[in-house]
């Protein structure tokens, strides 16, 4: 076996940048080698549509690259793609860099807010091994929280740094969670993408059709979720224009408790709404941050209360004036983003 093609488009500081090592994964998981196959080019790859081969694969990047032992979800729970997911924790590092003369912050010094944190946990897992931030879970599933929570108790070094918490209210995103005192460098999301269930199967579809599958056809499989996904996870009323305006609505109220607020926005259809949101919240600044995998085109808004002399005594006060690198050259990238 051979390591797969360089993904496109991912950030330079992606462990997978250069492509799943399998051989390598194998080793650290050796589970993963049932669901091998080789591609028509003879390279190694797996069966994107099986649920099982992306959950054992997803498995094997969290040990290999992250240290993570013992993941696992339950059936259902979305199983998301980890380079995706290590690109968003890497562009939120530069945009806390372009805030400290081009060095990202690292160690317990910042503070991360994960919204719908699930059952996988990947962006506490992710964000810790990469830059030793802290980490604050929310999540209106109380059983994501207890398989989070399992996930942290196989890696007993993460329990310190990784804290997770019970939204009760609905509709409640940022109202009424935050306690006396607490104050966060990022806040992160990966909101609920789609408006109903049945938008979730066309796109489930769609997905099926571009893997050469025959989900839908009379006598062929029906699509399933090859990175599942609860109704939490994955569908609200009025989709994510509604929730990422509901959150900015919301982060009125607590403007000067989180530096940067964030959250990824899967359709570009909706950042003129999402940016008329924030025009109508008066930030300070915001930002729309482009991100890729493969085909796949993706980004990320980022928006703050906080001017640059708010944010210079932020970082005086919070982080070190020369910040420790974590993880290896934590430099951010010359021009700031």
């Amino acid at each position: 076996m051979t390591s797969s093609t360089p993904k496109p488009g991912l950030h330079l500081r992606n462990k997978n940048l250069q492509g799943y090592d399998f051989p390598a994964l194998v080793k650290v998981a050796p589970a993963l080698t049932k669901h091998i196959i080789n591609t028509k080019a003879g390279t190694p790859s797996i069966d994107f549509a099986n649920p099982t081969a992306v959950k054992a694969l997803n498995r094997a990047i969290l040990a290999l690259n992250y240290g993570v032992c013992g993941w696992e979800i339950p059936t259902g729970y979305l199983c998301p793609p980890i380079p995706g997911r290590a690109d968003y924790i890497h562009h939120t590092a530069d945009l806390l860099a372009s805030c400290n003369k081009k060095v990202i912050p690292t160690g317990s010094g910042v503070r991360v807010l994960d919204i719908g944190v699930g059952a996988n946990c990947v962006y506490p897992l992710i964000g810790h091994a990469e830059y030793g931030w802290h980490f604050l879970g929310v999540d209106i599933d109380e059983a994501a929280l207890k398989n989070a929570q399992i996930i942290l108790g196989k890696n007993p070094a993460l329990t310190a740094s990784v804290e997770l918490r019970h939204q009760t209210v609905w509709d409640n995103i940022f109202t009424g969670l935050l306690r006396s005192g607490e104050n966060f460098e990022l806040s992160i999301c990966n909101p609920p993408f789609h408006n109903t269930p049945d938008d979730v199967m066309a796109v489930s579809q769609r997905k099926w059709n571009n893997l050469g599958k025959a989900g839908g056809q009379k006598g062929g499989a029906q699509p399933r979720l090859n990175f599942g996904g609860g109704g939490t996870e994955l569908w609200c009323n009025g989709g994510e224009r509604a929730f990422v305006k509901s959150m900015i609505e919301q982060s009125i109220n607590i403007p000067k408790r989180v530096m940067w607020f964030t959250s990824l926005v899967s359709s570009a259809e909706n950042l003129v709404h999402i940016e008329a949101a924030l025009k109508k919240a008066k930030v300070v600044e915001s930002r729309t941050i482009a991100m890729a995998q493969g085909q796949k085109q993706s980004r990320f808004v980022a928006w703050t209360f906080c001017g640059n002399g708010e944010r210079e005594k932020w970082r005086k006060a919070r982080w070190s004036s020369e910040p420790a690198r974590f993880g290896g050259d934590q430099e951010a990238p010359d021009e700031p983003v």
